[in-house]
């Protein structure tokens, strides 16, 4: 086993992407993971943490987690993988554990991650990254490991060397990682994909498989991320692949099983990120001049689900979703 002793690696997070991370990395570099739920902080030091893999298999780790920043020793690497309401939180984390040539990456959903790390640790230290890895938390201590997919980090200059090791350290633990140019398009590419699958699976309470399996909600989800890819290409943004909502459709059917981060905020009664997501491909497209009715139909929805509104049922969302939608 080959183990990069000086790697210090602190994981902000103790969530479903969070812990999947720390159990692919903790043979190979010196991981902490940082979180604040009880329950699963408890769980994980009593009984380990226990990851089910897509094919069903069952493996068991054992994790440096603590709800104490003072406990986490000053980290070459910080991976923020907290709910992008909690970011500002994370970045002054980062900021007062990250040594002075380190660097923090944000593999968040949503927009505006990346500038909220940036103002707290500096943009020469601040990283866009991206992941299509899907995981489901079944429990405290454990984890559905629902998908793999493709990580992506964003190049920034004078840090060259720490990022090919980091690309290095997660393709060895079987995290397929790419160091690309333009963070842009990462960020609207994975946005395109949230945009189709978060909001659709979390109100209709069912796993991302499900989209591509009836035909309306294969076309809203194929719309949505359509908005973005318009609002991206009005921005001079290129996304990483050639057609959003083919790709979106891809990753459903790779993370068929999984339940979106959303529908897990949702299962758990926690806010969940429909105003970095959807809210934002709104906001956006108001300031590109790109209609995104698809994007608010799903937002308000999301926003007035919160609020504590009933919940549409299958056939209410299909009705209303017809009556209000020109659906291509």
């Amino acid at each position: 086993m080959t183990r990069q002793a000086n790697l210090q690696i602190a994981i902000l997070g103790i969530g479903a992407m969070g812990c999947l991370f720390g159990s692919k990395l903790k043979d190979h570099a010196d991981i902490y993971v940082l979180g604040n739920w009880p329950e699963q902080i408890e769980a994980l030091r009593r009984d380990g943490l226990e990851v089910i893999s897509p094919h069903g298999t069952s493996t068991h780790h054992r994790l440096n987690v603590t709800p104490d920043i003072k406990t986490v020793p000053a980290s070459d690497v910080v991976l923020v993988l907290v709910k992008s309401y909690q970011t500002v939180r994370a970045a002054r984390q980062a900021a007062q554990i990250l040594k002075p040539e380190g660097v923090a990456i944000t593999l968040q959903n949503g927009l505006g991650n990346l500038e909220v790390l940036a103002q707290e640790v500096g943009p020469a230290r601040a990283v866009m990254g991206v992941t299509a890895q899907g995981a489901t938390v079944l429990g405290p201590g454990r984890l559905r490991h629902a998908g793999d997919g493709p990580t992506h980090l964003a190049r920034v200059t004078g840090q060259e060397p720490i990022l090919s090791s980091i690309s290095e350290l997660f393709k060895r633990v079987g995290l397929a990682t790419t160091l690309v140019d333009d963070a842009d398009s990462l960020i609207w590419g994975k946005l395109a994909i949230n945009a189709g699958i978060n909001p659709l699976t979390a109100l209709l309470k069912i796993p991302n498989g499900a989209l591509v399996e009836d035909d309306l909600l294969a076309r809203i989800m194929a719309g949505a991320a359509q908005e973005v890819a318009q609002i991206a290409a009005v921005r001079g943004v290129g996304l990483p692949y050639e057609d959003a909502a083919v790709r979106t459709a891809e990753v459903s059917r790779a993370t068929a099983a999984n339940r979106s981060s959303m529908l897990q905020d949702v299962d758990r009664g926690a806010p969940t990120e429909i105003d970095a997501i959807s809210g934002a491909v709104v906001r956006a497209g108001a300031e590109a001049q790109v209609p995104t009715p698809i994007n608010h139909f799903l937002w308000r929805l999301m926003k007035a689900q919160e609020a504590g509104q009933d919940r549409l049922n299958r056939q209410q969302f299909e009705k209303l979703a017809t009556q209000r939608l020109e659906i291509p």
